[in-house]
């Protein structure tokens, strides 16, 4: 029999519907049980793709002694963290406080006040190889309920107290050059020079870190730190990390090596992997750096986008029960499908062996660097050919497997920063296959994940939108609305732009200290109302939305917005100074503001053709710090003007382009030079 969870959209919690466990999802109902039967609430925080939730799931979830035993004693409530991260955000600093470490499954124990005094991650049913089972901890903290209920409710308290300082900004000290020389510093230390990457096992792609070491070379002429991000672009993408049949990137490695991958793929981590490939191409000319952001779109538009365009958020590790199953090879599977020969040479290609590297089944990986080294017996074009028609008849014959489980929920934050990215794509690559795709998600977010009030929204599944948008949501949607911008040149993307920032800094800005809470004035009050200025798997939004507040101030002249960003520098000094490494999308947006700025309007009275064909070798340039305006021929030139005041003084001139540089909002003359303005923004 279904318990409540089977009401529920979310496809983590629709996991646990036919679990005996009396699952509540959050929300009164279990609240107001937990009080009137005076029991101590059993939290549960996960996500659908999560291998431990999965695991913990068999083990105990799905277990009738377990749960008979959580549902007599305690009220037992679900959360998916991806659509209630203010309440993982929480509960899981609470984690790392008391334990000294954090992940998911996430599991807390606390009072009907919601104040916890019991937590940890994954649990097996009974206490083995020193790791407590859930059946003792359940029935311990049953017994002490029972027999030392106020020991157990001052305890919460303290807790509750205690984390709370870890919640506010750190404002002590500023920041400046040796800031960014202690980020790289660090990030020179923890470099693999071998593998590539940063720190040892597991090891995690941090595309925000590559981004940061990208802006540190334009800026310094550094050149290790580029040296460092093309040694990781070049092993991720040849280890077992990459998906060489279907394209995308798992979410990390187990090794060093990038051999051995945890197979799940998110959005997100492939949406910032594909911007940093992207910068990469347009610094170096590389094409594998172009090729890795074309396969990676190919992907999301063939496996991750939802018929009215939104972008879903993950696919599982495990298929059949068995992690990475869908992905692994034998060598006479593969001979099966291409022949003996080229079977042969695809298996020496991709390393996979009788052995296996992975459970007696063998992860593709190239092991070598050319086909000079390979030798496959032919030329380089006849073998990349080979080796193409050999993958797609693989991954023909790997559809017909059965798949891991796919996370069909639409997020306006992984789908901002896939939007940007696909943006940022047709920009520098030019093929309008990934701009039509970012604008389709971008106008379903726009529509769709709206209240009746036009509140932004969280998530979309199965027809409803749901749950009050958070601070990553509105910043790194900001942020695909900018990109969108300077890859469409239509002002309708500045004007949403700027009706999400205000709706930001009316819902989240702190008045009295600066930055942004992680969730609304309007939204549900928590033990604490936190703000998040670490960048983890993704950026944190105050580091983006520093970084939109001071594009847009460039855009539209609006010193105010400037303004709000120095005060957030300010406000989190103390906590980026600290440890600079873990803040590097933070130092983007520093480095963005400290370096001088290049402002470029483009005003055309050519046609929309020639426009386009001109500004090609410009979108290929590395320029972090520039922004770009188009003033262009049959545009209503209101709406811009309406946002960039500065530009009502510049003509448009008949069946020509000219080009104003700006810094500061001070223009000087117009160039019709495009080599002119290509040096200004390389410089």
């Amino acid at each position: 029999m279904a318990n409540r969870l089977a009401n529920e959209k979310s496809p983590y919690l629709l996991q646990h519907k036919n679990n005996p466990v009396d699952w509540y999802p959050w929300g009164n109902e279990a609240f107001e049980k937990a009080k009137r039967e005076d029991k101590p609430i059993f939290l549960s925080v996960g996500y659908s793709t999560c291998h431990w939730c999965h695991v913990m799931e068999r083990e105990s979830f799905e277990d009738e002694e377990v749960a008979a035993l959580l549902n007599k004693y305690f009220v037992a409530i679900k959360v998916d963290r991806e659509e209630r991260p203010d309440i993982d955000h929480i509960y899981m600093t609470v984690c790392q406080a008391m334990t000294g470490s954090g992940g998911w499954p996430l599991t807390v124990i606390m009072a009907p006040d919601k104040k916890p005094f019991f937590a940890g991650t994954y649990f097996p049913k009974h206490s083995h190889y020193g790791r407590p089972g859930l059946m003792d901890v359940l029935e311990q903290i049953q017994e002490k309920w029972n027999s030392d209920k106020s020991e157990i409710i001052n305890t919460g308290e303290r807790i509750s107290e205690a984390i709370k300082p870890q919640f506010h900004a750190d404002s002590s000290g500023k920041l400046g050059e040796d800031t960014f020389k202690k980020a790289r510093l660090t990030l020179g230390k923890n470099f693999d020079p071998e593998y590539g990457g940063f720190g040892s096992a597991p090891k995690f792609p941090t595309p925000h870190n590559m981004a940061f070491l990208l802006r540190y070379w334009k800026k310094t002429g550094d050149q290790e730190a580029l040296a460092m991000v093309e040694k990781t672009l070049q092993s991720m993408h040849d280890g077992g990390l990459y998906d060489h049949l279907g394209y995308g990137f798992a979410r990390y490695s187990v090794d060093r090596q990038w051999l051995v991958p945890h197979f799940e793929k998110m959005l997100y981590d492939n949406a910032l992997l594909a911007m940093v490939y992207l910068e990469a191409y347009q610094i170096t000319g590389r094409e594998l750096y172009a090729g890795v952001a074309q396969e990676i779109f190919a992907y999301v538009m063939r496996d991750m986008t939802s018929t009215e365009g939104g972008f879903y958020s993950a696919e599982d590790a495990d298929s059949e029960g068995v992690e990475g199953k869908f992905y692994v090879w034998r060598p006479e599977e593969i001979k099966q499908v291409l022949g003996e020969e080229t079977g042969d040479l695809f298996c020496r290609w991709y390393d996979v062996t009788k052995k296996g590297n992975f459970e007696e089944h063998s992860i593709l990986n190239r092991i070598y660097a050319n086909t000079r080294d390979f030798d496959p017996g032919m030329g380089p074009e006849e073998w990349e050919k080979k080796l193409a028609e050999a993958s797609q008849k693989l991954f023909a014959v790997r559809e017909k497997r059965i798949h891991p489980h796919k996370d069909d929920k639409i997020l306006t934050s992984w789908n901002g920063l896939m939007i940007a990215a696909m943006a940022r794509g047709y920009a520098v690559l030019q093929d309008q296959i990934y701009l039509n795709a970012s604008i389709q998600a971008a106008e379903f977010i726009l529509s769709r994940l709206r209240n009746e009030n036009g509140r932004l929204l969280a998530r979309y599944r199965d027809g409803e939108p749901a749950y009050l948008a958070y601070i990553d949501d509105y910043a790194f949607l900001i942020w695909a609305m900018i990109e969108l911008y300077q890859a469409d040149r239509r002002p309708v993307w500045l004007t949403h732009a700027l009706e999400l920032q205000e709706d930001q800094n009316r819902l989240f800005w702190d008045a009295e200290n600066g930055g942004y809470f992680f969730y609304g004035s309007d939204g549900e009050e928590l033990l604490a109302r936190p703000k998040e200025v670490y960048d983890g798997a993704t950026p944190s939004g105050n580091s983006v939305a520093a970084l939109n507040l001071l594009r847009l101030s460039r855009i539209t002249g609006r010193n105010d917005f400037a303004s709000m960003a120095e005060t957030m520098f300010e406000s989190f000094s103390g906590n980026i100074n600290g440890y600079p490494a873990g803040h590097t999308h933070f130092l983007m947006s520093f480095l963005f503001a400290t370096t001088p700025g290049k402002e470029v309007v483009v005003v055309s009275g050519r046609n929309k053709a020639d426009i386009h064909r001109e500004l090609q070798s410009l979108n290929r340039i590395f320029s972090p710090e520039a922004v770009f305006l188009y003033r262009l021929q049959g545009e209503d030139y209101r709406e811009l003007e309406a946002i960039a005041p500065f530009t009502r003084a510049m003509p448009v001139p008949d069946n020509k382009t000219m080009y104003y540089a700006c810094q500061n909002f001070a223009c000087g003359q117009p160039v019709d030079d495009l080599a002119e303005v290509s040096r200004i923004l390389q410089s």
